[in-house]
């Protein structure tokens, strides 16, 4: 790990080096939300500890939260932690730390929340359920993070739940996400008698007192007689695993000299940073077990801004050079907004993360992607739905902007001198589209303002008018995410609105390869329109995308058309030919064509990119794809039956069947097109026993025989994603 100089500005409260940023990330379900209820009350931010059942947590704050229970928007906090001389060696023991968290949600239709905090994040928390273990958003948020390349700490949670297993579930990290995981904390009892945890490192206990409920009172003891035997061979495996990847661990096992505590623990911090290590912790959220120790992992192991290398970011002169942004309050400000939120009380909050310098209520800033300077008017950091106006943001710190116009997720804010930008986070595709419709003509000005307002906000979510029908369409990530922007239209901007049946985002896209001629030919007295164009259309692999390729030679068609052709050939694959549902996966070379000295223009050349793409196509026997959905459900072993024929019905593929200890896990690809109303049937048929999540997949070509039946229902109203 490069050690950097911190450069600190002198008026700062809590050094970088002293800093932590991390996002708590978990599959639906695993205790993320409550995780961060626990923290928030060891570190002393809350008095009371709330629950998600009761609705009253503190990241958890929209209305539509607290009623069903779930998290749908990232939430900000920050809290303050003093590692205490417990008995036990620590990194930062004695010194002040400031934590800021983001809280994630869970639920794939919300999938984008957690994309854009892994952009800003230094560090995360996975959290894990003892039961369930490795779930499909477990794999995504997993994915996500290392993309971003976020170093993480596992936690595995709900220890005191029937048919936890610790082990089981590092042996799932292994196997699945392919993490190098290995405890640094292992719980002590399990279900009704988990008190306490083994500190591996240490080689000590940690038992909680039996009276007190609240998790507040524990002591740390020499390990029981019991559990040494285990407790050893976990040390000695941990230290054999940090050997093979870092020099100094490895020349003291070599030479066969001891390893102290501290050592230790700086070489795991070192390859956590490095990502080439997971450490893993287990306890209970909700029965306040094996927080703090939590707490102090993130202090210990993940990184501060200093501890990871500087972001880079393109700059805006020359797209080919990368510029390193070093974590320096003294540095020009470099910023990135990750994500906008319309709160009813200041108006739209830009959330932004400082990367260098400082920025000062009053500073003028400048966005590199409009070219146009704003002046700041407030800064506000955030505690959840609660915000503090502040004078000073400094490198590394996570605050909000109110005020600023012209602006979208992934904007860099920065000096203009610095003239750079930041690599924004990526966002998927909606798979399901929906007509609304305002109940009055009051409604009709309300619904477009709040419409663009949560398009703002939310990079997944779409609205558009159907240029056929007229119809105002809403497209997004699944069932759940367009009910949740229906209800926030109510609620938030007054708008009712009825809404039509949900329409899948199919696509089209060819099978072979075929050419393609357009010409445009008009003459009408004057000056006419002569327009030539010889395509080659050529299919891709599944996920290849788009490839528009000049491969004109000796000036059959003039450089100055050939722009006008591509974008003709572009807005032909946008509306497709089977069913005017957008193209994919497809390579186009133009590689021929004639031109009018007098007649040609560029509005000619585009048509013919369009006629010639269409004849191609329909010669290149086109298909249509579907959205495919990665399904799990988790069932009591005697529904298994029942749920297998359920699946079989809706065209799915079963994958996997695995059994745990106390449920079944069936694997399955599922078209969504059949998925719609699953959450009632796979509850009416397991007696609201089993449970289930999906994800994403791929496009596969739709069935032959229900083809017709597809474009019998979408052609004269479709409503393309």
């Amino acid at each position: 790990m490069e050690q950097i100089r911190p450069v600190n500005a002198p008026d700062r409260q809590y050094p970088m080096e002293h800093t932590r940023n991390i996002g708590i990330a978990a599959h639906i379900d695993a205790g993320k939300t409550t995780t961060t209820e626990r923290i928030l009350f060891y570190t002393g931010l809350i008095h009371r500890m709330g629950d998600v059942h009761d609705g009253n947590t503190v990241t958890d704050w929209m209305e539509q939260e607290r009623e069903r229970g779930i998290t749908i928007t990232s939430a900000a906090t920050t809290c303050y932690w003093t590692q205490q001389a417990d008995g036990l060696q620590k990194l930062g023991e004695g010194i002040p730390h400031r934590v800021n968290i983001i809280d994630t949600p869970g639920h794939v239709d919300f999938t984008a929340e957690v994309e854009r905090a892994m952009r800003v994040l230094d560090g995360a928390v996975a959290v894990f359920c003892a039961v369930a273990g490795v779930q499909p958003q477990s794999e995504t948020v997993w994915r996500q993070a290392t993309k971003y390349k976020v170093p993480r700490v596992a936690f595995i949670n709900k220890m005191d739940r029937t048919g936890a297993n610790f082990e089981s579930v590092v042996a799932e990290l292994r196997q699945k996400l392919g993490a190098y995981a290995y405890p640094v904390m292992i719980p002590i009892g399990k279900e009704d008698h988990l008190r306490g945890c083994i500190d591996v490192v240490n080689q000590k206990a940690i038992l909680y007192l039996s009276g007190d409920s609240s998790g507040m009172g524990y002591e740390v003891v020499e390990i029981p007689d019991d559990l040494k035997e285990q407790a050893e061979l976990a040390l000695a495996e941990l230290i054999d695993a940090v050997s093979n990847k870092d020099d100094e661990i490895a020349e003291l096992v070599i030479e066969d000299k001891p390893v102290d505590v501290l050592t230790l623990k700086r070489a795991i911090r070192r390859l956590t940073c490095r990502l080439e290590m997971v450490p893993v912790l287990g306890g209970s959220a909700f029965k306040n077990r094996n927080v703090q120790p939590l707490v102090d992992a993130v202090v210990d192991y993940l990184p501060s801004p200093l501890d990871i290398p500087p972001a880079t970011a393109q700059s805006a002169d020359n797209p080919e050079e990368m510029v390193a942004i070093k974590a320096d309050d003294t540095a020009p400000l470099c910023a990135l907004a990750f994500k906008l939120w319309s709160d009813p009380f200041v108006g739209k909050l830009v959330f932004f993360r400082v990367y260098s310098g400082q920025l000062k209520k009053g500073d003028t800033i400048y966005n590199t992607r409009t070219g146009r300077r704003e002046r700041v008017s407030r800064v506000l950091m955030i505690q959840a739905d609660k915000r503090t106006d502040v004078e000073t943001t400094y490198a590394g710190d996570i605050a909000a902007l109110v005020g600023l116009k012209n602006i979208t997720t992934g904007d860099t804010l920065c000096h203009q001198g610095v003239q750079v930008m930041l690599e924004p986070p990526t966002f998927p595709e909606p798979v399901i589209s929906m007509a609304v419709e305002p109940k009055s003509k009051a409604d009709r000005d309300r619904l477009t303002e709040g419409l663009q307002r949560l398009a703002e906000e939310d990079p997944t979510f779409r609205c558009f008018t159907n240029e056929e029908t007229g119809q105002l369409i809403i497209a997004g990530m699944g069932e759940l995410h367009l009910e949740i922007i229906r209800d926030r239209l109510f609620r938030e901007f007054k708008v009712e609105a009825s809404a039509g049946a949900p329409q899948i985002a199919y696509r089209e896209t060819i099978t072979q390869a075929a050419d393609g001629e357009g010409k445009f030919v008009r003459q009408s007295g004057g000056r006419g329109q002569y327009g030539h164009v010889v395509i080659k259309l050529e299919p891709q692999e599944r996920g290849k995308g788009i490839a528009v390729e000049n491969k004109i030679v000796g000036g059959a068609i003039p450089k100055e058309y050939i722009p006008a052709a591509v974008a003709g050939i572009q807005e032909a694959i946008g509306g497709g030919v089977l069913a005017g549902f957008p193209m994919v996966d497809l390579k186009v070379s133009i590689v021929d064509g004639t031109f009018h000295e007098v007649d040609s223009s560029e509005l000619a050349f585009k048509m013919a990119g369009i006629f010639a793409l269409k004849e191609a196509a329909r010669k290149a026997d086109t298909i249509l794809l579907e959205p495919v959905m990665k399904v799990e459900c988790t069932t009591p072993e005697e529904y298994q039956g029942d749920l297998l024929g359920d699946l079989n019905r809706r065209r799915g593929k079963i994958v996997s069947i695995e059994a745990k200890s106390t449920a079944t896990s069936l694997n399955a690809h599922v078209p969504l097109a059949e998925m719609f109303g699953y959450a009632t049937a796979i509850r009416s048929l397991s007696k609201g026993r089993a449970a289930y999540s999906m994800e994403p997949f791929s496009f596969e070509p739709v069935p032959a025989s229900i083809v017709a039946s597809i474009l019998d229902t979408t052609k004269p109203k479709v409503g393309r994603s």
